[in-house]
């Protein structure tokens, strides 16, 4: 539909004047009505003398052109593998893919490192993703021996600190040295193994423990994991989720 658009254009005097007398005489044969009503379609070239203000209102086409809102489709990003330090495995058939367990809890990493506002995913971030993901055979094992995701994000603050209040983390924060082995740890024991099936969750968590230096490493074992805990959850390495059908 056409939109229209008001103007207000001066008229006469002897107008003014003969349409004051036409109110009067019109307000006092209807001083029951207290509206005014307007026809709903108007030709746009058709003039209207408005007695409320004693102008004379042109209705003509609008040549401007309305608003149109226009919303872009949410895009989600999906991840089908996870960083590396060696190109040739991303494109490579025979490189085991992550499991959906695994690739999620990574995702869950990054944003616990934005929560925190540093610069990087860590370790520590890592092991918290695990944890938020929550529903891999790691991080079950893990709140069975009494690592929570609220225990690490408190060592990771008083190990790390707090970040700057102003200071904005990337939307990837990009991964440090130590997680980046650790990712690369987990896809050699993979591949080592020579079994069929994704890289898991449990992959994830022992290549966190594999580096003895970073800050993931210090802060399960300051929670309790130790190296008999880690060769107990080994056993279940290729395993991400026991199904029960009840």
């Amino acid at each position: 539909m056409a939109s229209h658009t008001l103007s207000a254009l001066p008229i006469s005097p002897s107008t003014s004047q003969s349409q004051s007398s036409h109110r009067l005489t019109s307000h006092s044969s209807s001083s029951s009505s207290s509206s005014l009503t307007l026809p709903i379609r108007l030709n746009p070239h058709e003039n209207l003398t408005s007695s409320l203000i004693g102008t004379k209102l042109s209705i003509r086409p609008s040549t401007s052109k309305s608003f149109v809102s226009k919303h872009r489709p949410a895009i989600a990003t999906v991840l089908f593998s996870l960083p590396t330090r060696k190109p040739e495995r991303a494109s490579s058939e025979k490189t085991p893919k992550w499991s959906a367990r695994a690739i999620k809890s990574f995702a869950m990493g990054e944003l616990e490192a934005r929560k925190l506002k540093y610069p990087n995913t860590g370790t520590e971030a890592l092991l918290m993703g695990i944890l938020v993901e929550g529903t891999s055979l790691a991080a079950k094992f893990l709140r069975a021996n009494g690592i929570t995701l609220f225990k690490v994000r408190d060592e990771t603050v008083e190990l790390l600190g707090k970040s700057d209040m102003y200071y904005f983390s990337p939307e990837h924060p990009p991964l440090t040295e130590p997680a980046q082995r650790a990712l690369d740890w987990a896809i050699d024991e993979k591949l080592k193994s020579g079994e069929d099936g994704e890289i898991t969750t449990t992959h994830l968590l022992l290549g966190i423990w594999s580096e003895k230096d970073s800050a993931g490493h210090m802060i399960m074992a300051s929670l309790g994991f130790d190296d008999e805990k880690a060769k107990e959850i080994a056993k279940s390495m290729n395993e991400d989720v026991v199904l029960s059908h009840k």
